[in-house]
């Protein structure tokens, strides 16, 4: 089962599932990146087509099992935490995924070229809330990974900043006001549909990822937001 429901508002722990709920919506659709089920042939393709990926467990969190792998034609380089690894063949890169998903469902995601803090990728963590029946956006902000990470999670040594710091400091003072006003709205839109799929939804939080022409891509919605 994807789905649970708790106390604090219904659960739903697949990525996938709800990956596939917002790309329903053609404006949604738009800021997701390119996206499929993990396999062999999958990973193959996605490669080729987008030279970068990032695969990630269908459920999980915390930046575990999170790699990001590059390459094509032969040479092929997969990236967790701080450590590297080259492989000189698919079947090489493969075997050492398989090792790695240990048989979990995996997502592959098209890798971003995220804007960058002093060299360091920087994403944003958007926390929406129903209160009293009402939809509420309760914090916005940025959070910049670890020197030497490609992932920004806080408890891998992410630091966080206000978005408008991590805005001005990626991209320009002109586009914060600009691209928080398209964030909100995004998230808007992307929690109607998130709430008429999934009734009892009630907090959700957005990862955003910006990349270095400014264009704004959802990269997960959480349904336990820290």
């Amino acid at each position: 089962m994807d789905v649970v429901k708790i106390a604090s508002g219904r659960q739903l722990a697949s990525k996938w599932l709800k990956t596939n709920t917002l790309l329903t919506n053609p404006y949604i659709a738009r800021h997701i990146p390119p996206s499929r089920l993990f396999s062999a042939s999958n990973l193959r393709a996605m490669l080729a087509s987008h030279g970068t990926v990032v695969i990630k467990p269908v459920r999980g969190g915390g930046g575990i099992g999170v790699m990001k792998i590059s390459g094509s034609g032969g040479a092929y380089r997969s990236t967790y935490m701080t450590k590297t690894h080259s492989f000189h063949s698919f079947s090489g890169l493969l075997a050492h995924v398989n090792r790695a998903r240990k048989g979990r469902r995996y997502l592959i995601q098209k890798g971003i070229q995220l804007a960058t803090v002093s060299g360091r990728p920087i994403d944003y963590r958007v926390k929406f809330v129903k209160e009293n029946g009402v939809w509420t956006f309760r914090s916005m902000v940025g959070r910049v990974a670890r020197r030497g990470l490609f992932v920004t999670n806080l408890c891998r040594g992410g630091m966080q900043l206000t978005a408008a710091q991590g805005i001005r400091r990626s991209l320009s003072s002109r586009a914060v006001i600009s691209k928080k006003n398209e964030m909100r709205n995004l998230t808007r839109v992307a929690t109607q549909l998130l709430e008429s799929r999934f009734p009892g939804v009630g907090q959700l939080g957005y990862d955003y990822g910006i990349d270095r022409d400014g264009r704004i891509w959802i990269l997960e919605v959480n349904t336990r937001p820290q």
